[in-house]
């Protein structure tokens, strides 16, 4: 008999990547969606079909245990939140009601409907604000600088708590910056290869860019899937940083994606201070020693490899949409 997974946030990102990936494996997915998002479906258009979209809300606790009542799940994966970092300082009580008290609605439903439920729950590097050690490892302060990583921290404790007080197997892992073709316009990574191409194609002229001395640990989406399914396949709940444990300056992003295109990016680029942002104190990077030692979990991507896979889907994304 075929394991059931509920997803929490199916028509994002990560959403859609893990539903493939359980897919393969021969999970019935369900998928959590609000009935405002119903329309937006597109990053799972291609396997729609295949899963099972029920409708409920982080906001409403009984929606929760509704679902979870009905579906019984083996697994729940919470993916779900407001995650852009300058959204949640215009909607700060927004971000703590999806972010934050979605996972205790989440959690309490678990414990009552579903205790033997295997849980992940979608930390942040985030909560780790302005470390005060480099790398950063499951073990280090949370010091959370917005609304976003302060309201992930609160996640975090909860989810822990609720292991540890209900003997829930529930766990968290600790994501660092992972970016894919799906990823939205608005984050930097995306929106240095989307604007590249359009440059490349005579669709635009410049790009605006902030700090680009600010370095990231960035990974492909896929990877940290992969990470997250491993995490719940354990005999004991664990928590994990998810990263590739390497950094790259922006500056080299926007090197590697223009010269990918056999563009001078310094022709192309210019700083804007309303974009600019310090670099920060301690270097934000994962310390990976315990995933790959203990889930035997390596990154197949290189950044390199993720660079080019981004440029190549914004060029042909482009140039279909120049045809049609």
């Amino acid at each position: 008999m075929s394991k059931k997974a509920l997803i929490t946030g199916l028509t994002g990102q990560d959403g859609s990547y893990l539903a493939e990936l359980l897919l393969s494996k021969g999970y019935e997915v369900y998928g959590l969606v609000r009935r405002s998002s119903t329309s937006s479906l597109g990053r799972i258009a291609h396997f729609a079909d295949r899963v099972h979209v029920v409708p409920g809300d982080l906001l409403d606790q009984c929606s929760l245990m509704d679902v979870i009542a009905d579906t019984q799940p083996d697994e729940i994966y919470n993916l779900a939140s407001q995650s852009y970092v300058p959204l949640s300082w215009t909607q700060p009580a927004l971000t703590a009601e999806y972010t934050a008290l979605g996972v205790s609605r989440l959690l309490e439903a678990i414990r009552r409907c579903q205790p033997k439920a295997r849980f992940y729950q979608a930390s942040s590097s985030e909560v780790f604000g302005q470390p005060d050690e480099s790398p950063q490892s499951e073990k280090t302060a949370f010091r959370p600088r917005n609304p976003y990583g302060t309201a992930k921290a609160y996640a975090h404790w909860m989810t822990t708590n609720y292991r540890d007080q209900y003997n829930l197997y529930a766990c968290c892992g600790i994501t660092y910056t992972h970016e894919s073709q799906r990823r939205g316009a608005e984050f930097v990574f995306r929106k240095i290869t989307r604007t590249a191409a359009q440059i490349k194609l005579g669709l635009a002229t410049e790009l605006r860019l902030g700090n680009l001395d600010a370095r990231r640990d960035w990974c492909h989406a896929e990877d940290v899937v992969e990470a997250m399914w491993l995490m719940l396949q354990q005999d004991r709940p664990e928590d994990y940083v998810i990263a590739s444990g390497e950094t790259y300056a922006v500056r080299e992003l926007v090197r590697f994606a223009f010269g990918y295109l056999g563009l001078d990016w310094e022709q192309y680029v210019s700083v804007a201070p309303e974009f600019y942002r310090p670099n920060e104190a301690v270097e934000l990077v994962g310390d990976v020693r315990k995933i790959k030692a203990e889930l035997n979990w390596q990154p197949k991507y290189s950044f390199q490899q993720l660079v080019e896979l981004m440029v190549d889907y914004d060029m042909e994304q482009l140039q279909s949409s120049a045809q049609s």
